[in-house]
Formats: C-alpha cells, structure tokens, sequence
C-alpha cells in the first residue's frame, strides 16, 4: 500500500485481538462486551464503507465518498462513512484525519476502535499497514485497496515515484481486493491506464491519479456484488517493486546518469528530498533543475572535451551547468551552507579558483560523485578461528 507523502510504509500491531472484540464472527458488530446482532448482507446500494488513510492521496478519494453520494438513478450510494487513521498524537497534521474532522466524518484512531457501526465494505488508501484476516474477514465484499499503478507493475509504497524515475510513459489506477499477509497481490476488482503528462512531478501525477481512482472507486460501488464475483488474479509476469524513497536514492552519478535520468529522478523526488552531491568533500543540494530544453547550446567547448562533474556558469541565464554522462544539466540553485543562487555559488566559491594564477588544479573544482564507504563482511573460520574480512582477504586473530 501507497504513501505519496514520503513513499514510506508505516507498520504499527496489527488488529488481532483488537479486532475480534469489534468485528464479531459470522458478519456481526457489537462494542466489545455485548452480544453480537446478525445482519443480513446487503446486495446492492446504499453501502456503509470504513475508511482506511493518510495522506493528500487519501484524503482526495475520501472527498468524493462523502455522504450523500447518489447514483444517476437517484438511489443513494453511500449511506454512511467512517474513517479510521492515526491516532492524533502521531498524526495531528495528517489531511485525512483534517478533513474527516472538518468534514463532521466519524474518526476511529488506528488500532483501537470505539464505534459499534458496521460496515459491507472497507476501502484503504495509501494506509500502509497490513490488516489482520479477521478483520478482513468482517466485511461482506472485503476490503477494496485503490493502488496508483498498474499492477503487478511497481507493488510497494512508492509506485509514482518510481513510475516518474523509470520513466514510464503509461500508469494508472489498480482497485484490488487485499489479502492479509502481502501487500498489492490481491485479485484485480477494476483497472485503468493513465498517461503520464511529459515533465510532471509526483505532486502532479499523484493529483491525477487520485481523482481517476475516485471516479473508479465510485464505479465499483455501483456494481460492488457483480464486480466481487468477477474478479481475475494478477498476472505473473511483469512484477515490479517499489519500495520507499531514501535520501541514498538524491546522490547524482554523474558519470552514470544522463541528463534525462537526473530530470527523471528530480521530478519524482525532489520535492521531498533534494538531489545531492559533493563539492570539495561537502555536501551541496541542487534546487531548481532547469528543463533541458532551456539549457544553453552555443557553448565556447563541446560536451564531450570535458569529464562528468565539470561546472560552467552561464552568466546570461544565471545557471550552473553540470557535465553528465550525455550533456548537461542545469540549475538555478544550490545549497552550500545556505540557499545560493548560481551566481552566489559561483562568485562565493567557483570563481576565485578559475582567476589566473590560482594554484588549485581546476579538476578539484568538479562536482564529485558519492561513493559510499564499502562495509566489511567478516567471518569467522571454525577451522583456524580467524576472523576473515570477505572483501580484501585480510586476515586477523580472533581473540575471545
């Protein structure tokens, strides 16, 4: 399950005994403590949903299930909503639990609920925990998880990030039914594909996803029973995985990446997490990519004379532009200590090594790449009872 906002997977306990004590056997609801009322499953519409979420994501779907929702028909579609997310000391900001509050929509926190209401179905969106069979279990036409792309592709908690930094031209909108033990393997209730705008951001995608996941969401619960019995199972081919998004992902290679694997990867993280990389051993973060089709082209050297990492400031547009491996990339501003634009970068630090006579060889001047440090693998020999370092064959006495 999908977290927009940080592409993480949050993991709290799960229901167990929690949910026995809400979510009765054989589809029955009490407080914990009293007996259980039988309920006749409903068949067709009005539906009362349980709401699972978090984000900006979530919360866009949630606004578009909000009582009263009718059909075309006139029939009444959701007849109640209930939410249940985080609790409020861990979650104050959190738009789903803001908007449920402001919106007079009951709050259930996560994993404790106090309300006795039962519900035919559960819907999670960008939730990222696993729940429990039993509470599965509970709902008439199980618990329905809206996962923004088109899986198998990019199961995990990040899949528009990774959508963005692959390059995908094509995504989309999954509803499946969700199983306990796995997240995103669930069968296939209904499926959508959605272009990827040229040049949007995750914050962008992630607005388009979740209104196409809205309208699909309100779809399904027209035709719940119907779609239920004609679910299909994913395929096996064409699994990809998507995990968090980490500040190890920002370091730029630039003797690896091109210029349109950086822009790739500044849209779809960038606006969480800065692109980095080394100058003179120091940190510096790069803002403000600047699309490739406004770099610069009638430069006094080619490309290909200089090594990745080279820094040029172009006066003109008040840029730096950085060598990768296919061309250039630019930027209107760094951070150094502070924000810098490219003209402070480049007077405050670049320009008095390009003077004449400086004695600092220009090739120090690069933007370097990250290396991370290599950890040793030790292992113990039972035979000799050295300590062995897997990666340079050193040995050393093992002492107790």
């Amino acid at each position: 399950m999908w977290s927009p906002a940080s592409g993480l997977a949050w993991t709290f306990p799960r229901m167990g005994k929690i949910a026995n004590r809400l979510f009765c056997a054989g589809r029955t609801v009490a407080h914990p403590g009293k007996e259980c009322r039988r309920r006749q499953v409903r068949t067709a519409p009005p539906w009362r949903i349980l709401f699972f979420g978090t984000d900006e994501f979530a919360q866009r779907v949630l606004e578009k299930l909000q009582p009263p929702r009718f059909l075309k028909t006139g029939k009444m579609l959701v007849e109640q909503l209930e939410v249940v997310t985080l609790p409020a000391i861990k979650s104050a900001e959190l738009p789903v639990r803001k908007y449920a509050l402001m919106s007079q929509i009951p709050v259930h926190d996560w994993p404790y609920f106090t309300s006795n209401d039962y519900f035919d179905v559960g819907i999670i969106v960008s939730f990222g925990n696993l729940l429990s069979d039993t509470l599965i279990q509970q709902f008439p036409y199980g618990i329905l998880n809206l996962h923004p792309s088109l899986l198998p592709r990019w199961r995990g908690p990040a899949p528009i990030f990774h959508t963005l930094i692959h390059g995908d031209q094509v995504t989309g909108v999954t509803i499946i039914q969700i199983r306990p033990t796995r997240f995103d393997v669930g069968p296939i209730v209904m499926q959508q594909e959605c272009a990827v705008p040229p040049r949007c951001t995750t914050d962008e995608l992630g607005v388009i996803l979740a209104e196409t996941g809205a309208e699909m969401l309100l779809l399904t619960l027209e035709s719940l029973p119907e779609l239920i019995k004609n679910t299909k199972e994913q395929s096996k081919e064409g699994i990809t995985f998507a995990p968090k998004i980490s500040v190890g992902m920002s370091w730029v290679n630039w003797q690896e990446q091109t210029r349109e694997e950086i822009d790739q990867l500044y849209r779809a993280i960038g606006s969480r997490i800065p692109l980095r990389t080394l100058w003179m051993d120091k940190t510096v973060k790069l803002l403000h990519l600047v699309d490739v089709r406004e770099i610069p082209v009638s430069l006094a050297f080619t490309p290909e004379q200089l090594a990745p990492g080279t820094i040029h400031f172009h006066k003109e547009s008040n840029m730096l532009l950085v060598r990768c491996k296919n061309g250039w990339s630019g930027f209107k501003r760094v951070v150094l200590k502070k924000d810098l634009s490219a003209a402070d970068f480049y007077n405050g630090y670049l320009h008095p090594y390009f003077q004449k006579g400086s004695k600092v060889n220009q090739m120090a001047t690069r933007f370097q790449t990250y290396k991370p440090e290599r950890k040793t693998k030790a292992k113990l020999s039972k035979r000799t009872g050295l300590l062995l370092d897997v990666n340079n064959l050193n040995a050393s006495i093992w002492c107790n």
